[in-house]
């Protein structure tokens, strides 16, 4: 029978940082932050600081899938307020700038994986909105075919680049919508509208036929509506109303998290198919992060950039959601 001191021994490894591949239980010495550490098995979900992306913005997209240690984000405003066209890609430790996308836009939405994203609509800035759409295989952007409704602060971005949807947003003069499109891998059709029109809601799903989408504006709600490819149903409320959060997961298992008005939101809330449940709070408060979209699984999730409440300023700070049941690092103190 394998016994820990089989497995792992009974000496201390000393090893220059995190030691990832250390088993449950297991002591270690970190010499680079000269402490004792030892790994554990989280009971709840929690946030950790991760690397900050290279150009601070807010309102860009984003694909994420379990671990987060393969994420990108693309897109977005810039502290100035200008829109962005850079690319970044993570990889667990640092960010790497890659090709960017053909039209510079933030507020679009994002999906899919980190090798193959889609990228739907956006604001371009002072010249409106656009229907533009591009799709990303790994090493390039290549521009496919326009949504029917130019918007932008849509909810979505829920699914692959083959097999995608999004809801609702703003089109230009301010119009608030409803309308509702799925993306095969070739084009986009219209299908039954929200309930509600809104922009700004967080979603989640894993592919055109079910999703969910909760929150978002004018005013600002809770109310979440639920996808079954045909038609959309109001289940329970958020516990908190509110717009621009990140979010990811399934149209079973979500989490939402961040968000606005003002003062900005640090809330995290957990949907498991019936009820909306709050869990640990963002360690900074934040609205518009380039989120969690594409994730399939509430067992991660990453909060990139956004704007903070105090300052009401673009961050380039990044955190990392770790869910419950996952290995995590702890330090003894004492």
């Amino acid at each position: 029978m394998s016994t820990y001191k089989k497995e792992v021994g009974t000496g201390v490894q000393n090893n220059a940082g995190d030691y990832t591949s250390a088993v449950e239980g297991q002591l270690w010495y970190n010499s680079t932050d000269k402490s004792f550490q030892f790994r554990s098995i989280s009971t709840v979900g929690a946030w950790a600081t991760g690397t900050s992306i290279n150009t601070a913005r807010d309102l860009s997209g984003s694909a994420v899938q379990a671990p987060v240690s393969t994420a990108m984000i693309y897109g977005g405003s810039n502290p100035g307020g200008a829109v962005e066209g850079e690319v970044e890609q993570y990889n667990g430790s640092s960010w790497t700038e890659i090709t960017d996308i053909n039209t510079a836009r933030g507020s679009g939405s994002g999906g899919g994986t980190s090798t193959a994203a889609l990228y739907s609509g956006g604001s371009l800035g002072p010249t409106g909105a656009t229907n533009v759409v591009e799709s990303w295989n790994g090493s390039a952007w290549t521009e496919v075919t326009d949504l029917n409704t130019t918007r932008y602060s849509t909810g979505g971005g829920v699914g692959s680049n083959t097999a995608n949807l999004i809801a609702g947003g703003i089109s230009t003069p301010f119009t608030v919508r409803g309308e509702v499109e799925q993306w095969n891998g070739t084009s986009w059709t219209e299908v039954t509208d929200l309930n509600t029109a809104r922009y700004g809601t967080a979603a989640a799903g894993e592919n055109y036929n079910s999703a969910i989408f909760a929150g978002g504006a004018p005013p600002v709600t809770a109310a979440t509506e639920s996808w079954n490819g045909t038609s959309w149903t109001n289940v329970a409320d958020l516990n908190a109303a509110r717009q621009a959060m990140g979010s990811g997961g399934t149209q079973t298992s979500a989490i939402v998290f961040g968000g606005g008005g003002e003062p900005k939101s640090a809330a995290t809330e957990l949907w498991d198919g019936t009820s909306w449940t709050e869990t640990t709070d963002l360690n900074t408060a934040r609205d518009n992060p380039g989120d969690g979209g594409g994730t399939t699984s509430t067992s991660s999730a990453i909060a990139a950039g956004g704007k903070t409440t105090v300052p009401n300023s673009t961050t380039a700070a990044v955190e990392e959601w770790t869910g419950a049941g996952s290995p995590v690092t702890k330090t003894i103190t004492d």
